[in-house]
Parts: structure tokens; sequence; C-alpha cells
């Protein structure tokens, strides 16, 4: 985990001060030094926090190739530099790392260097010899990256509020905040703002000034498994074997161990030294720590167990907010906030956690509902559902068709716009009829990008890296692929395939025979119309008072009565905390 930030025009030596206060404004994500560095032309200076990771004695970043005159910043681990290096021909000197891997890489292929990386990273490289600036982020945007045009010139950075420090951004309320508790797409909250999107690669000519963007990598043209589930499992089970311990560091590590499959696998695989688990007292449904202890004695790990209450909530969300830069629908937030702030305690610098299996392998219960029809997975023991099964069952005539029901079960608001249905109907569109790879690319395009910033910005937070091992490429790529069989055989078990890897490892039938998925959800919700109810309304109502016609639909509607499950409250609470954080003037 690392942080960049950087301005490229033809005038960009003039703003180097700008630059250098950028990169301060984000040091927590690189403590081991921040620096910026001009390039010989005078039209790019680039700046980055630097946590040394693989080489704790390397010379923090930028860098620059003296020959070419390329100067890179970099963000993120490359897991296959050493195999990539030898494969492209490149020599890399006693202590240099896969950053010097990159930049060689870029002075010798371009961007065509990205299709040869495996890890997770951000990167921004300025090439002298074609006078562009070069932006590029990996497969499924597990490292941030902004980026704002602005009189000629493009500035970039890892944190959307160190580009509001650059130059002013209005708020703006995007329609998916209301709809998904999220924006999608590229968009922010913050005008003239975007996300470079996962697998992005953007080109900007500074002689011209024009912009180019495309994607460098895609998952749709994959060409589907045709063996059969023996032959899968054996190649899942091996890509299990050979990617997960590569990302794993060379010093003590902790994982987040849930006491599910997922994190279970993980433990099993990369024998961290340290496994984090988070309980709440009275709330035995969200309680795996059993488990979790069980897996943490089985391969000989410290197991610190986390229980935080109402009171922490409320004096950290001010502190979640701000590392966020914006609202963002993850329930499993506060949960991932006090686990990282127990690590950074223990003196670590790299946590793992277990994104992915549920987006690839069917592992949300939204799935099955889908695949399997509301009924077929109540009758299969999944009562506690009941609440999210009813937006299908409440349906007037017959079953709904897929894409009606996927909206259904992923909006949280409105959707007066058909702004979901359209991003819906693209993912399964692109998916060539195949509902489960369908369901996985609508995942992709909505509820995937809260976990993985979440993940990256909490993290972050706190001078961690977060690493996310199912997002190896091979993996990954193996995994799309799959018939949907292969995936999920029952409503009550998405996830076959790595449930069956888990069972030929040994682990215990408490984590591979589990048919409920907690992960580090929380009582949040319940809290909030609970003993933090007052506290809550009154955040909430200060913030209405003040806040812009497009953001009063989202507060207002945390002031009346929820359900149970409800999260509009929480989601008002943390729009209120966002609202009152920032310094900017609002688009209305």
């Amino acid at each position: 985990m690392c942080g960049l930030a950087g301005l490229a025009g033809a005038d960009a030596v003039r703003h180097h001060t700008t630059v250098a206060a950028m990169g301060l404004a984000q040091h927590h994500r690189g403590p081991d030094g921040t620096r910026h560095l001009t390039s010989a032309d005078g039209r790019a200076v680039l700046s980055m926090n630097t946590l040394l990771i693989v080489d704790t004695t390397a010379q923090p970043g930028p860098y620059q190739d003296p020959a070419s005159g390329v100067v890179l910043t970099f963000n993120g681990e490359i897991y296959n530099y050493l195999q990539a290096a030898a494969g492209w021909g490149i020599q890399l000197e006693a202590g240099e790392t896969d950053a010097h891997l990159v930049l060689r890489a870029w002075v010798k292929l371009g961007p065509g260097c990205l299709a040869g990386l495996d890890g997770m990273f951000a990167v921004a490289a300025y090439d002298p010899r074609e006078g562009r600036l070069f932006l590029a982020r990996d497969r499924l945007g597990e490292k941030p990256l902004y980026w704002r045009l602005d009189g000629g010139r493009l500035a970039f950075a890892s944190e959307v509020t160190t580009l509001t420090g650059y130059g002013t951004a209005p708020l703006v309320v995007r329609p998916e905040i209301l709809s998904i508790e999220t924006p999608t797409g590229v968009d922010t909250p913050f005008q003239g703002i975007q996300l470079l999107p996962p697998a992005g690669l953007l080109a900007f000519e500074i002689a011209t000034g024009s912009l180019v963007q495309r994607t460098w990598w895609q998952l749709e043209g994959l060409e589907p498994w045709q063996g059969d589930y023996r032959t899968a499992l054996a190649r899942f089970s091996a890509l299990l074997a050979d990617s997960l311990p590569l990302r794993a560091p060379g010093s003590d590590f902790a994982l987040l161990l849930s006491g599910g499959l997922d994190s279970s696998v993980l433990a099993y695989l990369m024998r961290p030294q340290v496994c984090v688990t988070v309980r709440y007292q009275g709330q035995d449904r969200l309680d795996e720590s059993a488990t979790a202890a069980v897996v943490a004695r089985d391969i000989g790990a410290e197991l610190v167990v986390i229980e935080p209450t109402a009171a922490d909530f409320a004096r950290c969300l001010p502190e979640i907010m701000h590392a966020l830069d914006y609202p963002m629908g993850n329930a499993a937030t506060f949960s991932e906030h006090m686990a990282y702030r127990a690590i950074a305690e223990r003196g670590l610098r790299v946590v793992v956690g277990g994104l992915g299996p549920d987006e690839f392998l069917m592992g949300y219960v939204r799935h099955a509902l889908v695949l399997f029809g509301p009924q077929a997975v109540l009758d299969a023991g999944l009562e506690t559902y009941r609440p999210l099964a009813s937006k299908l069952l409440n349906a007037a005539g017959g079953p709904l068709d897929p894409a009606e029901a996927i909206v259904k079960l992923i909006l949280r608001g409105s959707d007066p716009d058909g702004c979901m249905r359209e991003v819906v109907a693209d993912a399964l569109r692109r998916a060539g009829g195949d509902l489960a790879r369908g369901l996985t690319l609508a995942d992709l395009a909505t509820a995937w990008r809260p976990l993985v910033m979440t993940s990256d910005k909490l993290a972050s937070a706190f001078a961690l890296e977060r690493r996310s091992p199912f997002l190896a490429r091979d993996l990954v790529e193996f995994c799309y692929r799959l018939p949907v069989e292969h995936k999920i055989g029952d409503p009550a078990a998405g996830k076959r395939i790595l449930r069956d890897a888990a069972k030929a490892l040994g682990l215990p039938p408490e984590v591979w025979g589990s048919r409920d998925k907690l992960g580090f959800a929380s009582p949040v919700p319940s809290w909030l119309t609970g003993p933090l109810e007052p506290w809550a309304t009154a955040q909430i109502s200060a913030a209405l008072d003040q806040a812009p016609r497009s953001l009063r639909p989202l507060l207002a509607g945390g002031l009346r009565p929820g359900g149970r499950f409800d999260r509009t409250r929480m989601q008002s609470l943390m729009a209120a905390a966002w609202f009152n954080d920032q310094p900017v003037e609002t688009a209305v």
C-alpha cells in the first residue's frame, strides 16, 4: 500500500509545490517517505507515499529511468514481479522491488506490460518520448486512482480529498447513492473528479490536451470451461495452492478471520501469524468467533477477538467517513475499521482478507434467489432471509424476469431514471446468456466498488496494505469460466467448488458445511433504532438543516421508521457525517 499523486501539463514544473502538498495530504498511506519528482522536460511532477513491504531498505519512489526519462509512481504489489522480470529479460539489482520492474517494463513495453502483471496496482507513468502521461489501474480495482482535468493540466491522486485540496469541486449527489448507497461507474460525488475504472488505461497527451481511455482487460471474452467437475476441482485446487501463498508477505501479517469459508481457506493456505475476528455482545447470530478459534488453533496463529460497542461506533464515525472520502454501501465498514485499528496497534503492515469468492462463485443469497427462486431458498432453510426474498415473493403474477429480479434485490432506494436497470441489463448482455456470469458482472458494476474501496481506504488510514488473494488473475478468470452448476449446487450452498476444495484440504466441517453467510456484519442498524437513536437523529437533523436539495431525500429517509434489516438510517447517518466533513461548496 502506497499513495500516488501528481500533475501533468505544459507548465507542470511551476506547480511542484502544489504536488508536494498533494503528497503530504495523503502521507498516512506511506509512512516510509513522501517524495515528489519532476520530469526532465518539466511537464510532469509525480509524488509517491511509500510503504515498504517487499524490501524495507529500498529507496522510496517516485522512480525515474535515466536513459529514457520515464518517470513512474506506483501503489500496490506485483506478486509475479520476479517471474515477469525473467520473462521480459529485465535485470533487477539488489534492493530493487516490483516498482522498479514496472518502471523498466514500461520503458521497454509501454502499456503493453500491464497484461503480464499479476497483482493490485495503480500506476502513473510519464513518458517524455511521447509527451504523454499514462494512468492505469488493476483488473478489479483494488487500488483507487482519481483524476481531474483543469486548464489543460491533468491532476491525479489516490484519494479524492487530495484532489479537492488541489482545486474546488462542488458536491454532487449522484442518483446511484440514493439507489444503491454508492456511486457507480467512474462518477464521484465531486464535480469534475472521476475514478479511473478497474482495468482502465488513460493516456493524456500534453501538447494537445487530448485524452484517450480504454479497458486493457476484461472477463467477457473468456471461453467457458469445458471439462467435467472432477477436472475442474483439481484445477481449482491447484490454482489455490499456487496463487494464495504467493500473496503472503515475507514478514508477519494479519488475516481478517470471520470464521467463514473464504477467510478460513486463506488461513490454512497462507498461515498468518495473527488472526483477527470481530464479535458483538448479545449478537449470537453474528458471532463466528468459536469457529475462528478452531481455525487459529489449527494453524498455530494468535487470535485477536475485538468486541466493539455502540459507543465505539459513535466515536469512530467521523474517522471512518473521513477515510472513505464519500458514502459507500458496505455493511462491514465499522467492523473492518475496528479490525484494522487493532492490527495497526500490533505494528503489522499487511492484512489479508477474503474478497472475491462470493461474487465469482455465487456466494450471496441474492444469487440463489435469482437462480432458484425465492420459495426454493426459503424451503432450503434460509428463513432468516425472508425479508429479502419477499422482494420477489410479493411480485404480481408469475416469476420475474432475471434482470428485474436482480434490480429489486440490489436496490435500497428508488431508481427513477432507470440507471440501475440499465446497468444490470448491460451486465446480462455482456454475459452472453449465462445467468451466473451475468450476476457476477452485475455485482462488479454495483456492489463490488464499495467493497474493494472501503477495504483499501480504511486500511490505508492506518498505514496498512490490504491484500485480497482470491483476486489472483488466473483464479478469477477460471472461476468466471465455470458453469453455474460448478459454482452452486443448491440454494443454501453457494461456492460449491470452494467448499469441496476446503473439505479436501481438511478444514473443519463447521467451515465448509456452513449454510449461512455472516462475514463481518455488525448490529449498527439496530443500534441506530435503539441505544444510539437520539444521537443518530440529532446528527441527521443537523445535516438536514444545511444540506442541498439533492441530499435531503437521503437524509430525510433516515428519520423515518425502518424494518429490522433496513440500512436506510445507517446510510443517512453516514451521509450526514460525510456532508459535515466537507469544506467545499455544494452544487445544488
